[in-house]
This record gives structure tokens, C-alpha cells and sequence, in this order.
């Protein structure tokens, strides 16, 4: 007989065990809802009993109206409205409600007291006494609450299957009265034993300890987060939290110190990329756990990071605000320590980050602050925005610092710190687009086609173009850095903010301190200037000079200006600058060793760009004015200065090789040099002589002398009078700056002369002779006797020595 096997499947013990657990677990919390709903409904109706036995007690029994007698509709209403509020007739049965009205008909329900439980009709006793009526009042039940089961695993037996259950320890109910102690303990420690008074040496250990305790702490969560930021990134909230230490006594310090360790860490943990929010796409689709872990480290870090900066920002306006918070933790002195690490820390990530998210918030931040009347924090951040520039190779974050430079130097009207516009010298701009008929910049490389390949080349040619075409893709793929076409076009938007700032302060404000400023950046970048401004430029810079507001220095930078404009794309323009000309011919006396040389730099770039680089459009009367003039000026400077000049002089004489006749004696042509003439062009400079290197010659600087002795031999690249290469290799302004003085000191230093040593060392009157020596003691000897001053006597004596030696002198 064949047994008929069941074809639903049956379900696996674990299966079993996990199903009964989830319907126990259902189970408990019916149980527990269950428990507290009666638990509330007892506390209900006690509160109501309470609340009933109260009333009944404290008024008095107000006694039933004749029907007869009508009461005042007011009355009436209110009471009614008191019954509306007092009862929800909405919530009730229909027989309760009846059942109500009909004991509101009686008498004995309105006057009867709740808290005697006598019959309705009894007299009251007139001497009731209080502990017989306190006792009639109803006692609120205490009602243990049931203890929880725990559900174990069913026992087997013969019988059948015996469920084990276990009661719940009631821990928290433990924990809570063992809590209650402790706190009561502490409490009567407290009030028992007050805290004594420390001393000064005490607290200051007290602080150290704590110090030290917090610097452990801080570092121990820096490791963990270093070691493995992917895993250990909500660490970050935790030390950010220590933000907010409490503590007054190393609150400022504290936060200090995570302020740095938190700037230090996101330095080294931050990746090379900006982190983009996720679609609602991305977020949809199923990924792997490594993606996800990734995914969930860069969204707490970016989070994190905007904290901070956050906190960051705060810290420099409690700063501003100057007010106290509600918690007095850290006082208004300390304020500014907190503002300045703060600010350290958004200059250091402005320049380390610039790739990361929150760039340009940081940047907004740091513009502002480089205008602070603070002397350091704007120093600061100058620098921070300097050290940007000049490691920027693309031009995006550039473009970003200048735009908002631009738009707050226009927000304060042009009444912002020259530094600030100063930080424009540091921009990484070589070049920019210009408008080309011609085909596109850096235009991508064509490969040939196979048809192309297979008309002109062999096979085994073929095979190698094929195999050097990939290698130039993989190349290209590898380096991946942006194209010059891109670098170009944020270089020329760039350049464009600059000079619309420049030109600005040019137009609005000609005497504002911004100008020394606008005109050094117009001479670094005027070669970069569109060819249609060069007109107008040139006739503003002229103007400026003429005004005579501006100081020597700004001058200079005008002259320096118009000549670069000149220099570039003004080649083509046909304009005559010998305004320029002679007005640095006639400002250079102007240079003194009594003043700090510091616009000699300046006098020598200008002379480079305006006669040597320029030596095609220059005389040679105006050539030779000029190396006149220099050597004079070589007098009266200061060391380096004078052997810039004589560099310069040294290029120019190399440069026009028919200046060696100011090295001879004989004059050529007609007419007298004529010195204080200040057109380099009448000045017959041709007719005079450098008499000006014999006295250099002599001068006491080592290195002025053999430049003035190089120059007296005509400057020879050859021979015993030639220049060694490490002077005759350098720039005329890398020699300025290499022998400056600005130490205090000689460059090369000044040998010391070591006189002979003599055997025997004279002492005191040893120096004096012996006659000598006696009349002084003699006169110190003899007492002082006041006596009239009679210059005549003396006088006739001197003239009658005179007259006789006169007359012995006769001849006979």
C-alpha cells in the first residue's frame, strides 16, 4: 500500500524559530500597549475621583430652585454652556445619557456628599470628627504592575511541547532608585564637605593636567581618523564638538588646538576632486559595499568640512561683534587669539585646497579680511592670496579671488588698503587670446585614416603609425591636463577684471592712495593691453606726470608704464614718447644716498626698456646724454646703486658702440656740454668726457671700483679689465639687490687692518715727556689766585717781537 506523501513542503526548524519568535515579540508589545492603556485609565479615574471629592468638599450644597420660580435667561445659558464644556455628550451611549438625566431630576444626586458613604436621607452629625471623615475619603488602589516574560525555546517532551518563560529582571527600576541614591550621597558629600579655595600654584597644576588630558584625547581621535578615514569619519563630529569646550579654564586653548588639528587633518584626508551632491538616479541604483562605504565618507566629510567652516566663520564675527555670549566661557581679550587662528586656518586651506568644495566661500571670507584694520590678519591674508597666484597654473581659482577683489574694491568706493590691489603683481599671466583670423589655438592632432595609411604607407609602416597612435592616445588619456585653449580664455577673463579695476581708479579717483598700486600693475601688464587702449592710456599717463600730484616713485611707474605699452603690441603704432624721455632725464638727479634707494629698481627697468630694448628708435646725442648723466648720478648714491648704474652704463656703451668717444679728452663737433639743459637731445653731450670714473676709481666699495676701471678700458669682454662672469653675467637690477644695504652692513664685508704688535706697552705719564710732566704738576701744585684778564699786555709784547724781527730782516 503506497503512503501518500504530503507535496506541501515543511517549513525548517530555523524557519519555525523565526517565525515564532517575530509573533512573540508581537505578542510582548500587545501585552506592554495593554498595560499601559489600564495603567492610564486608572490614573484617569482616580484624578477625576480626586478631583470630584475636592469639589464636594469645598462648596457648599446649593439648594433646588422652586420650578415655579423662573430663573434669568442669562443664567440659564451659562450654565448650560458650563454643562457643554464639562461633559462630551458626543462620546456617550444613549442609555448612559438617559441615565444621567434622570438622576439630575433628583435632589439627593446635586446635594449629596461624595465622601460619605451613608444613605441619602441620614442627618448629618453637627461634630464630625476630622480623622472619622478623613478616613470615609476612598483610598487610591496600589496596583503592582505585571512583570514582563521573557520567552525561551519549547521543551519536547512525551506530552507534548512545554513552553519555558522567564521573568524580566526590572533593571531600570534598579538603576533609577540606585541613581536616586548616588545623587543623594553626592548631595550630602556636597553640602557636607565644601569645595576648598585653591591656591595660584595649585590651579595653574590643576589647568596642566587638564591640558594635558584634552591634548591626548584630541591626538588619540587625529590617529584614528588618519589611519582609516573611511571608516573612522564621524570621529570628525566628535573632535569638532570639542569646539564648544566649556571650561573656562582651557576653553580658549582647547579650542585653539582643534581649530589647528582639525585644519591639519582635512588637509591630509581630503581627496584630489570636488565631491558632487548624488542624483536621485545614483542614489536609486544598487552598488557594491565599497562604492557605498565611499559614497558615505565623502557625504559626512563634505558635511563636516562645511561645520567647520562654519564654526570658523563664527569665531571671526564674535570677533567683529565684540559681545559677550550667555555661557562667558571665553573672555573679549581672548576673542581675537580665537579669530586670528581661525583666519590662519582659512588662509592655509584657501591655498591647499582650491580644487575641494567650499572654495569660494572661503574665498569670500578671506577678501574681506584683507582690508581689516587688523595689521596682521590683513597681512595674513594678503599673503594667503599671493601664495594662490602664484601656484595657480590653470587660472580658476584666480579668476575667482580677483572677481571678488573687484567687486568689494567697487563696493567701498575705491577706499580699500593698496595691498589689496598689490596682490595683482602675483598673477601667473603670460599671455592671453587674441582675436586670430587663423584656425583655433592648440587645434586637436588628426590621425590618418586607413585609406589614407593604405595609399601612402607600407605595411609594416602601417603597423608601426598604428602602434605610435596608440601610444600618443594613452599619453594623452595619462597626462590628462587642461588644454591651453581653456587656460587661455580664463587668463583673458582674468586680465580683463584687472584692468577694468585699474582703469576705474585711473578715471574716478587719479589722487587716491590705489594709484602707485594701478600703475605698477599697468607696467607689468601693459604688454598684454588691447592695441585700441594704447592712445588714451598714454595721454592719461602723460597728464598724471604734468599734474606733478603724483610722487617720484609713481612717475617712475607711469614712465615705466608707457614705455612696456610701447614696447609690445605699440610697435606699430607710430608715437613719439620723447615727453617721456625727458622727463626721466630730468627727475634722475633726484636720487640721493640721503634716502633710502629704493626706486633705483625702478630707474633701471625703466632705462632697459627705454634705450636698450628700444636702441633702434634711439639717437646716439640722446645715448650719449644719458650715459653722462648716470655716471654723475654714480656719485652721489649709495654702493649698490652705483653699481647698478654702472652696469646699466656697461650694456649701453655695448649697446652703442660709438658712445667710447665720452672716454676721450677731445671734444667733437661745435658747442659747450651744457649740464643743466634738460633735453637730452641739445645737450652736446658729445663735447665732454667721463672724468666722473677717475674719482670712482677711488671709491671705497671693491666692486665700484673695478666697474669704474672695467669702463675707464672701454668696457673690454677680454683681457686683464674684463669683468668676471659672476658680475658680468647679471642684470644690472640683480646686482642692485645683491649688494643692497639693506642690513646695515658692507657686501663684501670690510677686512679688518691687523696693526704689528709692539713689545713694550707705555702706561700712564710714561706717555709724557719728563719737562712736560713737571710743569703740569708744577701748575696743579701752585693754588688757584683770581686775578683780571689783560689780553693788552700780551698783545703789545707780540707785536714788539714782530716789528724786531722785521727789521733784522732788512738788508743793510
Amino acid at each position: 500500500m503506497k503512503v501518500r506523501r504530503n507535496k506541501k513542503q515543511v517549513p525548517s526548524f530555523r524557519k519555525l524559530l523565526k517565525t515564532s519568535k517575530v509573533k512573540l515579540e508581537n505578542k510582548l508589545k500587545n501585552k506592554q500597549h495593554k498595560q499601559q492603556s489600564t495603567l492610564k485609565k486608572y490614573r484617569k479615574e482616580q484624578r477625576k475621583l480626586r478631583q470630584a471629592v475636592k469639589d464636594a468638599v469645598s462648596k457648599k450644597p446649593i439648594p433646588l430652585e422652586d420650578p415655579k420660580r423662573r430663573r434669568p435667561v442669562k443664567r440659564i445659558e451659562k450654565e448650560e454652556e458650563e454643562e457643554e464644556e464639562a461633559l462630551p455628550l458626543d462620546m456617550m451611549d444613549e442609555d448612559d445619557l438617559q441615565l444621567m438625566k434622570d438622576l439630575g431630576q433628583r435632589a439627593s444626586f446635586l446635594t449629596r456628599d461624595l465622601s460619605s458613604s451613608e444613605p441619602v436621607h441620614v442627618k448629618k452629625r453637627k461634630h464630625e470628627h476630622i480623622i472619622d471623615k478623613y478616613e470615609k475619603i476612598p483610598r487610591t488602589l496600589q496596583t503592582a504592575p505585571e512583570k514582563e516574560l521573557i520567552h525561551l525555546l519549547p521543551i519536547k517532551d512525551k506530552s507534548g511541547i512545554i513552553p519555558q518563560t522567564r521573568e524580566k529582571p526590572d533593571t531600570d527600576s534598579n538603576k533609577d532608585e540606585e541613581d536616586q541614591e548616588e545623587e543623594m550621597e553626592l548631595e550630602e558629600e556636597i553640602i557636607e564637605d565644601p569645595i576648598p579655595e585653591m591656591t595660584r600654584e595649585e590651579h595653574l597644576i590643576e589647568r596642566k593636567k587638564k591640558l594635558q588630558e584634552k591634548k591626548l584625547h584630541i591626538a588619540t581621535l587625529a590617529s584614528a581618523i588618519l589611519s582609516d578615514p573611511e571608516s573612522n569619519v564621524k570621529k570628525l563630529k566628535e573632535l569638532r564638538s570639542m569646539l564648544m569646550e566649556q571650561d573656562p579654564d582651557v576653553a580658549v586653548t582647547v579650542r585653539k588646538l582643534v581649530v589647528v588639528s582639525l585644519m591639519e587633518l582635512f588637509k591630509d584626508i581630503t581627496p584630489s576632486y570636488k565631491i558632487r551632491p548624488l542624483t536621485e538616479a545614483e542614489k536609486s541604483t544598487k552598488i557594491r559595499k565599497e562604492t557605498q562605504k565611499l559614497r558615505e565618507f565623502e557625504e559626512g566629510l563634505v558635511s563636516q568640512y562645511k561645520f567647520y567652516l562654519e564654526n570658523l566663520e563664527q569665531m571671526v564675527k564674535d570677533w567683529k561683534q565684540r559681545k559677550l555670549k550667555k555661557s562667558n566661557v571665553v573672555s573679549l581679550k581672548a576673542y581675537k587669539g580665537l579669530a586670528e587662528v581661525a583666519v590662519k586656518s582659512l588662509c592655509e586651506l584657501l591655498v591647499t585646497l582650491p580644487h575641494f568644495n567650499f572654495h569660494n566661500n572661503i574665498i569670500v571670507l578671506i577678501v574681506p579680511l584683507m582690508n581689516d584694520t587688523s595689521k596682521s590678519i590683513s597681512e595674513m591674508c594678503c599673503e594667503a592670496v599671493k601664495k594662490l597666484f602664484k601656484q595657480d597654473k590653470l587660472g580658476q581659482a584666480s579668476l575667482g579671488v580677483v572677481k571678488v577683489i573687484s567687486g568689494f574694491v567697487k563696493g567701498r568706493n575705491y577706499e580699500v588698503r593698496p595691498e589689496m590691489l598689490k596682490t595683482f603683481l602675483c598673477l601667473r599671466i603670460k599671455e592671453v587670446e587674441v582675436k586670430k583670423d587663423t584656425e583655433d589655438i592648440n587645434k586637436p592632432k588628426k590621425f590618418m585614416t586607413f585609406k589614407e595609411k593604405r595609399k601612402t604607407l607600407s605595411r609594416m609602416q602601417r603597423k608601426w603609425k598604428k602602434a605610435e597612435e596608440k601610444l600618443e592616445r594613452e599619453l594623452r588619456e595619462a597626462e590628462a591636463s587642461e588644454s591651453t585653449e581653456k587656460k587661455l580664455k580664463l587668463h583673458t577673463e582674468t586680465l580683463n577684471m584687472v584692468f577694468v579695476t585699474y582703469f576705474r581708479i585711473l578715471k574716478k579717483s587719479q589722487r587716491s592712495p590705489l594709484l602707485p598700486a594701478v600703475l605698477e600693475g599697468l607696467a607689468k601688464f601693459a604688454h598684454l593691453i588691447n592695441v585700441e587702449f594704447f592712445d588714451d592710456l598714454l595721454v592719461v599717463l602723460h597728464t598724471l606726470i604734468e599734474s606733478g600730484d603724483l610722487s617720484y616713485q609713481e612717475s617712475l611707474h607711469c614712465v615705466q608704464t608707457a614705455f612696456h605699452i610701447l614696447s609690445g603690441q605699440g610697435d606699430v603704432l607710430n608715437i613719439d614718447p620723447m615727453k617721456f624721455y625727458t622727463h626721466l632725464y630730468k627727475t634722475l638727479f633726484k636720487l640721493h644716498a640721503g634716502a633710502t634707494n629704493d626706486s633705483v629698481e625702478i630707474v633701471l627697468q625703466c632705462l632697459d626698456v627705454m634705450l636698450t630694448k628700444r636702441r633702434k628708435q634711439v639717437s646716439q646725442q640722446r645715448a650719449l646724454a644719458f650715459i653722462k648723466r648716470l655716471c654723475t648720478l654714480a656719485l652721489q648714491v649709495l654702493p649698490n646703486s652705483s653699481i647698478g648704474i654702472l652696469a646699466t652704463t656697461r650694456i649701453l656703451m655695448h649697446t652703442f658702440p660709438k658712445t667710447d668717444l665720452l672716454l676721450d679728452n677731445e671734444s667733437q663737433g661745435s658747442g659747450v656740454f651744457l649740464p643743466e639743459l634738460d633735453e637730452p637731445e641739445y645737450c652736446n653731450a658729445q663735447n665732454t668726457a667721463l672724468w666722473e670714473l677717475h674719482a670712482l676709481r677711488r671709491h671705497y666699495h671693491p666692486i665700484v671700483q673695478r666697474f669704474a676701471a672695467h669702463l675707464m678700458a672701454g668696457a673690454p669682454s677680454e683681457g686683464s679689465e674684463a669683468l668676471k662672469p659672476e658680475l658680468s653675467r647679471r642684470s644690472a637690477v640683480e646686482l642692485f639687490e645683491t649688494y643692497s644695504m639693506a642690513a646695515m652692513t658692507f657686501n663684501p664685508p670690510v677686512e679688518s687692518s691687523n696693526p704689528k704688535k709692539k713689545d713694550k706697552l707705555l702706561q700712564g705719564d710714561s706717555f709724557l715727556n719728563e719737562d712736560l710732566n713737571e710743569l703740569v704738576k708744577r701748575h696743579c701744585s701752585e693754588v688757584a689766585i683770581e686775578s683780571p684778564l689783560d689780553f693788552t699786555k700780551y698783545l703789545k709784547t707780540s707785536l714788539r717781537h714782530k716789528n724786531e724781527e722785521s727789521v733784522s730782516g732788512l738788508p743793510c
